[in-house]
């Protein structure tokens, strides 16, 4: 064997070790940052399935009958949440009813019509400002504009401050899931000589469907437990009220004033509402992945 080789093997040898201990440092790295992902995963997965625990142990123990069928009782007695039960469903109801169209169709705008204009931007930037802004603003600003210009307290304000939280999130998501269909779907059906408005409707926002029905959802689950802006509008009532001109019950400020309050039964039923609040986002959650699902 010549000096050549011999100097070629050890070279060889010399780079083997090199590249076998940049294996090891990776490989070291990658356990860490994995076992990192696994920590940190574990302490969300810990607190949440603690959260839902509780919620479950003492939300069942306020479950009744008179729960559904009863209205909030005084401090001390027997009663139950229907009517904060019927005002957060008309409430949430008609929010979404009004947001959801106007969120829908300010998405197609920026995602069909005016991708890069000055209005796509403008409303963008105030789409994530809104997006970002507490609630609690919100519902001041509501109550600035609507209950304070008519001198009381309604379920109409408690919509609109509803809805101003709907529509960034439906937007925002319309947006993005249209975005995501591929061009060669719009292409070909603008081959075929099929308007616009149709390709929107019959293309895009058919194959967006699932993304945008989970972006409504998403927008019910958060309004749905949202107590500083009804605070600041629909205020309260002790009992039934089908007038949306007048203060209405809902379940999340009817919750923040049981739970605040030293009595028992208040609490007990402070946290059958929590129950019940967790329990309708799942459903939704659930019959949104079913009918959304591909076949």
């Amino acid at each position: 064997m010549n000096m050549s080789t011999t100097s070629q093997l050890t070279a060889d040898a010399e780079l083997a070790k090199v590249r076998q201990s940049r294996y090891a440092s990776r490989k070291r790295v990658n356990q860490i940052a994995l076992t990192l992902s696994l920590l940190a995963m574990a302490f969300g997965v810990f607190w949440l399935v603690w959260i839902l625990w509780e919620t479950v142990r003492l939300g069942l123990g306020g479950m009744s009958l008179s729960l559904f069928t009863q209205m909030t009782p005084p401090p001390n007695e027997m009663g139950g949440i229907s009517n904060a039960i019927f005002g957060s469903f008309v409430m949430v109801l008609l929010a979404t009813f009004v947001g959801t169209p106007i969120g829908i169709m300010a998405g197609v705008y920026l995602a069909e019509y005016d991708t890069h204009g000055w209005l796509a931007s403008a409303t963008r930037f105030v789409n994530d400002i809104l997006l970002s802004a507490p609630s609690i603003v919100i519902g001041l600003f509501v109550y600035t504009v609507v209950v304070a210009q008519f001198k009381s307290f309604s379920a109409y304000a408690g919509i609109v401050a509803l809805a101003l939280i709907v529509v960034p999130v439906v937007i925002r998501t319309t947006e993005n899931m249209l975005t995501l269909v591929p061009a060669s779907l719009r292409e070909a059906a603008y081959a075929l000589g099929t308007p616009k408005w149709k390709v929107i409707i019959m293309i895009t926002l058919r194959a967006a469907r699932a993304g945008v029905i989970t972006g409504v959802l998403l927008a019910v689950a958060r309004i749905a437990g949202e107590t500083a802006p009804l605070l600041f509008t629909a205020l309260n009532n002790q009992f039934w009220n089908a007038d949306l001109s007048k203060p209405m019950a809902s379940l999340p400020v009817t919750i923040f004033k049981f739970a605040m309050s030293p009595y028992e039964n208040w609490q007990e039923l402070a946290w059958a509402g929590v129950f019940l609040i967790t329990v309708a986002v799942l459903g939704l959650n659930i019959l949104a992945r079913v009918l959304t699902r591909q076949k």
